[in-house]
C-alpha cells in the first residue's frame, strides 16, 4: 500500500517566545497535512540575555531561528510560507502619517504590529495566504478614549492588503482547558482561498455561529441575528486613527466574535458551547514528593500571604498632587480551588514573597506555590520546556506565553479547510 506523501504547510513564526504557537501547530495533523516551521523570530529587546530565544533553539534547533530586532531584518530574507503566526505585543497601534511619495504608511516607532504589515506588504504576491495571531483581548477595547480604534487600524491594514479576516476571544478553561487565560486570536485569509469565499458567500449570523473556522474549532451557543453590530471601515488609517468611536468613546466597537471583509465587519457577544471533560488545577500538579522545599511556604509567612489576597481597604495619598484617596481591593480565593481550571498565569508568579495574584494551593495540609513544570501543564506545554533557567524566569516565560490547546485547535481546523 502506497503511503501518501506528506503535505507540509510552510509556517513562520514571529515573537516566538519559547514557542508556543510552533507546538501548537506542529502538534496538528489531519490526513497527510501538516506544519512545518521553516523561520522563527525571538528578540526581546530589554534585556541582554536572551532567555526565550535560548530555550526556542534548545527545544527546537538553531537552524532557520532569527534572534534579532524584527524591525532590522529584511523580509527577503523571510522564506516563502503559506502561514504566519505570532502573538504580537499590545501597543498603540496609531499611524503617524502616510508617506508622501506612496509607498506606505508610517506607524510609531518600535510598535511591532507594523513590522507584521511591513513583511506582508513587501512580500507581495509571496505574502501568506493565512495568519493566526494572538493578543490580549483588551486590544478590542484600546485605548480608553476611542475605544476599538486599535482593533480598526488592524482590520483596516490587513483588508488594504487582501485579507479577510475573523477574530474570537477565546477563554481556553471554556473548552476544557486547564487555566482561565482569556486571549482574542485573529485569523486572516488571502482573497482567493477557500476561507476567504466562504466569509464571501455564507449568511453573516450562519459565519459567526456555525461555518467560520472558529465556530467549527470552538462551538458557540446560538446567537441572535439582532445581537449582531455591523459597521464599515474606511481604509484611511490616519483618519481611524484621528477619528475611529469619537463620539461614543465608550460604546463597544467590537465584540467577542466576529469578522470583516470587503471592508465591512460583523461582530456580536457568544456564550461557549462545550460539553466534555474539564482539566482543573488539581488535575496538572505533580505529586508531593516531587516538590523542591523551596515551593511551601513557611508558616510564619501564611498571615502575609492571606493579608494580600484578602480584602482591604487603604487611605494612600498621591505623592503628585497630595490628594487623598481610598485605595480598595476584594477578596480573592486562598488557597486556589484545586476542582476548577486555574486563574490566569501572570508574569509575576514566580519568587517566594508574597503575592496577591501568585497561586498557591493546599496539599495535605501544607500550603506552596506552584512549580514551573505545573506552570507549564496550566499553558498545555510539555515538561520542563523551559528547564535551563531560573524557576523566578520560568514563570515569567509562562506569564508570557499561551495555551498551546487552543492554537492546536485552530491549527486542526485550518488543515481541514486546505
Amino acid at each position: 500500500m502506497k503511503v501518501p506523501k506528506l503535505n507540509r504547510i510552510r509556517t513562520v513564526e514571529l515573537f516566538a517566545g519559547v514557542g508556543g504557537f510552533r507546538l501548537g501547530v506542529e502538534s496538528a495533523k489531519h490526513e497527510n497535512k501538516t506544519y512545518e516551521v521553516v523561520w522563527s523570530n525571538q528578540w526581546e529587546p530589554s534585556t541582554k540575555m536572551q532567555h526565550a530565544s535560548d530555550i526556542y533553539c534548545e527545544r527546537f534547533g538553531y537552524e532557520n531561528h532569527c534572534n534579532e530586532d524584527i524591525s532590522c531584518v529584511d523580509a527577503d530574507i523571510i522564506p516563502k510560507h503559506e502561514l504566519l503566526v505570532g502573538g504580537f505585543p499590545c501597543q498603540d497601534y496609531s499611524v503617524a502619517s502616510t508617506l508622501k511619495n506612496s509607498h506606505g504608511i508610517i506607524g510609531k516607532k518600535g510598535v511591532l504590529w507594523w513590522e507584521i504589515y511591513r513583511i506582508l506588504e513587501q512580500k507581495a504576491d509571496d505574502a501568506p495566504k493565512y495568519l493566526m495571531l494572538e493578543n490580549v483581548d483588551r486590544l478590542l477595547k484600546s485605548p480608553a478614549s476611542q475605544r476599538g480604534r486599535d482593533f480598526a487600524i488592524i482590520l483596516s491594514s490587513l483588508n488594504s492588503l487582501g485579507y479577510a479576516v475573523e477574530w474570537r476571544v477565546i477563554n481556553a478553561s471554556e473548552y476544557g482547558m486547564p487555566q482561565r487565560r482569556k486571549r482574542v486570536f485573529i485569523m486572516a485569509y488571502k482573497a482567493g482561498t477557500k476561507l476567504y469565499n466562504n466569509l464571501r458567500q455564507n449568511e453573516i449570523y450562519k459565519i459567526l455561529e456555525t461555518t467560520g473556522l472558529f465556530a467549527k474549532a470552538f462551538p458557540i451557543k446560538k446567537i441572535k441575528k439582532e445581537d449582531i453590530i455591523s459597521a464599515t471601515l474606511n481604509d484611511n488609517l490616519v483618519d481611524i486613527t484621528e477619528n475611529f468611536n469619537k463620539k461614543t468613546p465608550k460604546n463597544n466597537a467590537f465584540l467577542e466574535a466576529g469578522y470583516m471583509i470587503n471592508g465591512q465587519y460583523y461582530t456580536t457577544k457568544y456564550e461557549a458551547d462545550f460539553g466534555g471533560n474539564i482539566i482543573t488545577l488539581g488535575d496538572i500538579l505533580q505529586d508531593e514528593n516531587e516538590i523542591g522545599k523551596e515551593f511551601y511556604i513557611d508558616e510564619n509567612a501564611l498571615e502575609k500571604w492571606k493579608f494580600h489576597k484578602g480584602s482591604k481597604s487603604i487611605e494612600r495619598i498621591n505623592k503628585t498632587t497630595g490628594h487623598k484617596y481610598t485605595y480598595s481591593e476584594g477578596k480573592m480565593s486562598f488557597p486556589d480551588c484545586l476542582h476548577k481550571p486555574s486563574r490566569t498565569i501572570i508574569t509575576g508568579e514566580g519568587g517566594a514573597s508574597a503575592s496577591r495574584f501568585k497561586h498557591v494551593v493546599c496539599i495535605n495540609g501544607r500550603y506552596r506555590r506552584l512549580t514551573p513544570v505545573e506552570l507549564e501543564r496550566l499553558n498545555m506545554f510539555p515538561d520542563n520546556h523551559t528547564f535551563g533557567v531560573s524557576a523566578s524566569k520560568r514563570a515569567f516565560l509562562m506569564g508570557n506565553a499561551l495555551v498551546v490547546g487552543v492554537v492546536e485547535k485552530l491549527a486542526f481546523e485550518l488543515l481541514k479547510e486546505i
